[in-house]
């Protein structure tokens, strides 16, 4: 199976959660007497199941070479997560839908620098996968004690992203 990755969109992508990032569309309050504009309330965070927390963290990846193989797809059963990049390049984007995992519902998408992704409560994703160069993540997700993530793993050579957008 080969993906070809599509630009992400807050259309595209909200079957899978939240896109981060500074658009007209968002609600805009001005503040700190007129210096700041805040892009209020871009992703729906849900961290607090089984009294969980909110951490912070910041994730630093290295580019997979190309064409990229898709191995394996991970969930977050307990919680959402967001990631938001700190690095200024474009990043790729790998989902499925929520429920068991379907290798034909997978989904590629090409972030722009300046996009976040906030993926719901239990939607198969892949790790981040920086493109041209390392890059950082703010990553918000959640602790707790129970175990919140679950992984499938690919035959190999069963997935295969070659074109990007």
């Amino acid at each position: 199976m080969i993906l070809k990755p599509v630009p992400l969109t807050a259309e595209g992508f909200a079957p899978y959660g939240d896109v981060i990032e500074l658009s007209d569309g968002a609600v805009q309050k001005i503040i700190n007497y007129g210096h700041t504009v805040r892009f209020h309330d871009l992703a729906r965070l849900d961290l607090g199941a089984q009294d969980g927390q909110p951490l912070v963290s910041i994730f630093r990846s290295t580019p997979l070479p190309h064409p990229i193989a898709v191995r394996v797809m991970e969930r977050h059963p307990l919680s959402s997560q967001a990631f938001y990049p700190l690095s200024r390049h474009p990043y790729l984007v790998v989902v499925a839908g929520k429920g068991k995992f379907d290798i034909g519902n997978l989904k590629a998408f090409v972030a722009a620098p300046g996009q976040g992704v906030n993926y719901h409560k239990g939607t198969w994703h892949h790790y981040s996968l920086a493109l041209e160069d390392i890059s950082d993540f703010l990553v918000i997700d959640r602790g707790g004690p129970e175990k919140n993530c679950d992984e499938v793993f690919l035959e190999d050579d069963a997935v295969w992203i070659e074109d990007l957008c």
